[in-house]
């Protein structure tokens, strides 16, 4: 993503506009009450100068039924406004939340289609102030950015016709100053939008520190390493003022040229209207007509240069978002894509080979490997040698970068994400447990399952007499990723997940090396049941648990090294041997 410059707004407006579409007919109506709202202030000098000059001309003829005749007249057009106002300040602010509503779920499905490399590089703090926090200002840029620019635009043509009628000379004097005015406005209003990214860079940095930081607030605790914390937070939370102290800086020089120009507009119609009344070329009402418009003007170009605070807000919010839109995901469904259908479960690994794209590291080499359906295979060796990201592969949740992965001989990449994933299941060691209810959180394995289906798939993993002892049984809420549960609880809840979901591969990835001696014994009969008729990838700590698969692969320098069973493989005396026999000698220093 770009973070150095910011993107044009050309491009940032492109790739907003589109958003307008389904409220089109709000917009319209929006920007018609809007014109509304500016009749009683284009009126008022009309009226104001026909007075006066009929007063100054001929007294007698500005009649007391006249008067109030044209009062009348400005007070329907103020009713009018007040309407008008009114539909604009709901549903016009009603437009700009369906908007921003629009855009973050847009966000979240973008989100969900990105694949594991674009989290690997991104903070979860920094995505989730893009999604929430930056879109607030998007609601009021929606609404009144339209409005603001059409009123001003409005005014300005309105306001130039009416006062050229009247003397064309100064109206062209004053009007040659708006430009300038603009011109000089548009270098500080660059630097606030820099600064307004910053600031927006800066909290998103601090959502990440402070999210880092609850999450793994036990570990702060351990440590009695609060006092460190805090300073990072200090150092982070002093950065962000610093860099607001450096956008009210702008923001100040910003509006003292504004209103530098204003005593200066003022002071040109007062001199040079002066002098045209003294030559007889402009009538005193005429030049109150000036002077409101003038003041129109000034108010409009005011609300518009205010405005630019909250355009800069929301130019900086929809870029952020747009950054997040534009990443493409680097894992998505082939035009040709099918849906897998009538999984055996056959499995070939034909000449893999993968590495980062980041970094180009070599994770593996040319891995050629057949699996039978219903074949249990078990892998093992030592950390970094490549076995989590092989079982990774399968699933796509990283592409191969040379070879082809196949599911009972078809490409996975000719098989549509959804079907491939449906039909894989996947225990990890680290289990992550939704906020929510024992039940939600098993339901989740298959979303339209029934709720006895459910409890049988919890009686299938082993985790239902536990569940139903708890105090609310399966309605039981679990805490923020299952913080109320024990290692062994949640990993049973997870079996139970997969259970549900019933597919036809699955991959353990060391499901109970973090487990104690009784919860390992518990989860690994779950995973027995669970194993079974189903073809099977285990990624092995504790090789005791895998000595009876079908096949086991020691995976060593980014390649297979040896394959055979349990008996096989001692007998070879090589790494698995050694790995075997280091097992047993730590295990008897441990009894």
């Amino acid at each position: 993503m770009n973070t150095k410059k910011g993107m044009k707004a050309g491009k940032l407006l492109k790739g907003f506009l589109p958003y307008y579409g389904k409220y089109k007919k709000i917009l319209i109506l929006d920007l018609f009450c809007a014109a509304l709202t500016t009749l009683g202030e284009l009126v008022l000098p009309l009226i104001l100068r026909f007075i006066t000059n009929q007063g100054m001309q001929d007294l007698a003829s500005l009649t007391t039924g006249l008067v109030v005749k044209i009062g009348m007249l400005y007070l329907a057009l103020r009713v009018i406004d007040s309407l008008a106002a009114y539909y604009m300040a709901y549903t016009g602010h009603v437009m700009g939340v369906y908007i921003e509503t629009d855009m973050r779920q847009d966000a979240f499905e973008h989100l969900q289609m990105l694949s594991d490399s674009y989290y690997s590089n991104t903070k979860v703090g920094q995505i989730m102030s893009r999604i929430t926090s930056d879109l607030f200002d998007v609601t009021e840029f929606a609404h009144h950015c339209p409005e603001e620019f059409f009123i001003a635009v409005l005014k300005g043509i309105v306001s130039f016709v009416i006062l050229s009628g009247i003397n064309l000379e100064l109206t062209l004097l004053i009007f040659v100053m708006i430009p300038i005015m603009i011109v000089s406005c548009t270098w500080f209003n660059l630097k606030v939008k820099a600064a307004f990214r910053l600031q927006r860079n800066q909290i998103g940095e601090l959502n990440a520190q402070i999210e880092d930081t609850l999450l793994g607030n036990r570990v702060v605790r351990a440590f009695a390493n609060e006092p460190v914390e805090i300073e990072k937070f200090g150092r982070g939370n002093q950065d962000f003022m610093k860099i607001k102290k450096h956008t009210y800086r702008y923001m100040a020089a910003f509006q003292i040229t504004t209103r530098s120009f204003d005593g200066l507009m003022y002071v040109l119609v007062i001199v040079a209207g002066g002098l045209f009344m003294i030559q007889g070329k402009i009538e005193p009402g005429d030049l109150v007509a000036y002077t409101l418009y003038v003041t129109t003007l000034l108010t409009t170009i005011r609300r518009i240069i205010e405005f630019a605070e909250q355009f800069q807000r929301g130019m900086t919010g929809i870029e952020r978002f747009q950054e997040i839109m534009d990443v493409t995901p680097d894992i998505r469904d082939s035009k040709k894509a099918k849906p897998l259908t009538e999984v055996k479960g056959g499995i070939e690994f034909d000449h893999v080979s993968f590495e980062y794209a980041d970094d180009h590291t070599q994770v593996l080499n040319d891995i050629c490997l057949k699996v039978r359906p219903g074949e249990r295979i078990a892998l093992v060796g030592p950390s970094g040698g490549g076995k989590t990201t092989l079982c990774n592969l399968l699933p796509r949740f990283y592409d191969t970068t040379e070879g082809a992965i196949r599911i009972d001989g078809k490409d996975i990449k000719d098989i549509t994400l959804r079907s491939l994933r449906s039909n894989i299941g996947v225990v990890q060691q680290d289990v992550y447990l939704f906020s929510g209810t024992v039940y939600e959180n098993i339901l989740y394995g298959r979303t339209g399952a029934s709720r006895e289906e459910v409890i049988r798939a919890a009686k299938l993993a082993g985790a239902h007499e536990f569940i139903t002892e708890l105090t609310d049984g399966y309605d039981t809420y679990v805490g923020e990723r299952g913080v109320k549960l024990s290692g062994g609880q949640k990993q049973r809840i997870s079996i139970a997940r997969v259970f549900l979901k019933n597919p036809a591969i699955l991959i353990l990835d060391e499901a109970t090396s973090a487990l104690d001696n009784e919860s390992e014994y518990l989860v690994s009969q779950s995973l027995e049941k669970l194993a079974a008729g189903r073809t099977t990838l285990t990624i092995a700590h504790r090789l005791t648990t895998i000595q009876g698969a079908d096949r086991i692969l020691v995976l060593s320098g980014n390649q297979i090294v040896e394959e055979g069973n349990h008996r096989e493989l001692l007998e070879k005396k090589g790494m698995y041997y050694q790995l075997y026999m280091t097992a047993n000698r730590l295990n008897q220093g441990i009894n």
